[in-house]
């Protein structure tokens, strides 16, 4: 019996060293994990070259997300605006991403949710602002250090974009793209 609870212990341990090797060192959504990502408008998860972003005296910086995921469930304070479902178009993205985004600040702060989770990290870039349509593209980006393994779990990872003018009416138009990096 002490083998076979040595034995397990031994495992958790592996798993959980496998698990940092993969991990960037923050957890997504943890208060301070967003970072600014390639494209001056977006907000990456953990892990993505940038600076954070914040809600400070640069009114062009992107916000922490404001809306967190409780046993699979968004938690929304009061000061978050949920897009209307009709106004959300998710047609083109897999039944592994939500198709719900969320409107806070001015007006320009909108919350979207990419996957992330094991090697995978989420970026969301706005790809495309209209009078009419805004578009977003949520990226997950592969990166597997080579000699380690990941795990295949995925989690949603919530991601904001600041706009250049508030959301108001316009469509909101998500899609999804895949790199490796």
């Amino acid at each position: 019996m002490r083998n076979a609870v040595a034995a397990v212990a031994l495992a958790a341990v592996a798993l959980a060293a496998l698990l940092v090797g993969c991990s960037s060192g923050a957890q997504s959504g943890a208060p301070g994990s967003s970072s600014s990502g390639t494209a001056p408008t977006g907000t990456s998860a953990p892990g993505s070259s940038g600076t954070p972003g914040s809600s400070g005296a640069n009114p062009t910086a992107p916000v922490q997300p404001p809306v967190s995921i409780s046993e699979e469930k968004p938690v929304v304070p009061p000061n978050v605006t949920p897009v209307a479902k009709e106004k959300v178009d998710t047609t083109s993205l897999s039944d592994t991403y939500r198709d719900e985004a969320y409107v806070f600040g001015d007006g320009r702060d909108v919350e979207v949710f990419g996957i992330g989770g094991g090697c995978k990290e989420a970026r969301a870039e706005i790809t495309g602002q209209s009078a009419d349509v805004v578009q977003i593209t949520l990226v997950t980006i592969t990166k597997q250090p080579p000699g380690t393994m990941c795990t295949q779990e995925v989690r949603q990872v919530p991601l904001t974009v600041r706009l250049d003018a508030p959301l108001g009416t316009r469509r909101l138009v998500l899609e999804a793209r895949e790199e490796t990096g």
